[in-house]
């Protein structure tokens, strides 16, 4: 079973049913167990074509629609391999489409896990085709699976926010200004900055979800979409997770030259129709390409020693998350698709997370 989507418009959807196919020599069939639906996703298919994220999960064109297979993060089980050191019953976490199974053609396998090599997948960096063998991750703890899911995979893009920051001091401001505050990878940033010592983390967020945003304690200061003129004039970056062009101009005309760096993350308002308004002030905004900073600090501080340094910020941020996060089990392909459409429209309480399987029972 696979829940596909129009490339050229994500609101049309379908269910397809898929008979299994023979596996062939080096490959393995893993069984879908369940997997994380957020804006994460949302995003990676409004990117799909200029990040080129739907050629990890190729999707059929027919009668003048391009179906895409929307990329999720997820657990599963090998349940039949042809392929020696990918044994059947290993338990894997990494990228999926929205099925109940994937037929991958392992390579690169080590006692940590391997990557698929299928051809369709090389155009993408190599983290979004890596499985990780759970008996061997460092992070991963069996009750902690869908705060795994849901949370991982934001958190490492939240780590990365940070990092990239640090890295560049800043860019010689003490103030981070993120939008889309509710949002789950502006919440996991916001948690580290905040750790850092004379940062003040600013959040900006829609009226309805100011209460929620302030409770979280890990802003200094909170405001609304409509209330940007308030912010503090200050040598300050912005990361812009919302996408929302008209907010984007309002920071860039309020901070002006106090505006140090702009970087772009996410678009959890994916559809925005507002217009920036002319010029946008201040410097360009950058897109932040996770991958790059990961694999910059792969460099510096080697695989154990980046791996170690995000499960040690994992570490402290998810029992924080207890506080405030709350799961919703979803199963089916109807119920998947009525929560793929509330995220698609940013109808989904922030304090919530959906954990979704399309597998049979």
């Amino acid at each position: 079973m696979h829940l596909e989507v129009d490339r050229s418009d994500l609101h049309h959807v379908r269910a397809v049913a898929h008979p299994p196919a023979a596996l062939g020599p080096g490959e393995a069939r893993i069984h879908v167990d369940a997997f994380g639906l957020s804006a994460n996703n949302i995003t990676y298919a409004v990117y799909g074509d200029l990040m080129r994220y739907w050629e990890c999960f190729p999707g059929p064109e027919e009668d003048g629609v391009q179906w895409g297979r929307v990329p999720v993060w997820g657990f599963g089980d090998i349940v039949e391999s042809t392929v020696g050191g990918v044994a059947e019953g290993t338990r894997v976490y990494g990228y999926f489409p929205l099925a109940d199974e994937l037929v991958v053609a392992p390579g690169r396998i080590d006692d940590r896990g391997f990557s698929d090599l299928a051809p369709h997948r090389e155009a993408v960096p190599s983290v979004y085709s890596r499985y990780s063998v759970t008996t061997a991750d460092r992070v991963y703890r069996p009750e902690r699976e869908d705060q795994h899911m849901l949370l991982w995979p934001l958190f490492v893009t939240s780590f990365v926010v940070d990092d990239f920051l640090g890295d560049h001091d800043l860019f010689d401001s003490r103030t981070a200004v993120l939008s889309s505050a509710s949002s789950k990878t502006a919440i996991g940033a916001a948690f580290l900055l905040a750790e850092r010592e004379g940062v003040d983390v600013v959040g900006l967020t829609s009226p309805g979800n100011l209460d929620f945003v302030r409770s979280l304690g890990c802003y200094d200061t909170v405001l609304s979409y409509d209330d940007i003129d308030g912010l503090a004039g200050s040598p300050s970056c912005y990361i812009d997770v919302a996408g929302r062009k008209d907010v984007t101009h309002a920071v860039h005309t309020r901070l002006g030259a106090d505006l140090r760096y702009s970087m772009v993350v996410g678009d959890t308002h994916w559809d925005d129709a507002t217009t920036g308004e002319g010029d946008l002030p201040g410097p360009r905004p950058e897109f932040l390409f996770a991958p790059v900073q990961i694999a910059k600090r792969r460099t510096d501080w080697g695989r154990d020693g980046f791996e170690g340094a995000v499960a040690e910020a994992w570490d402290r941020f998810i029992p924080w998350t207890d506080g405030w996060l709350s799961i919703r089990h979803v199963a089916g392909a109807a119920a998947t698709e009525a929560a793929y459409r509330k995220v698609l429209d940013g109808r989904v309480d922030p304090r919530t997370g959906d954990i979704c399987t399309l597998a049979r029972s």
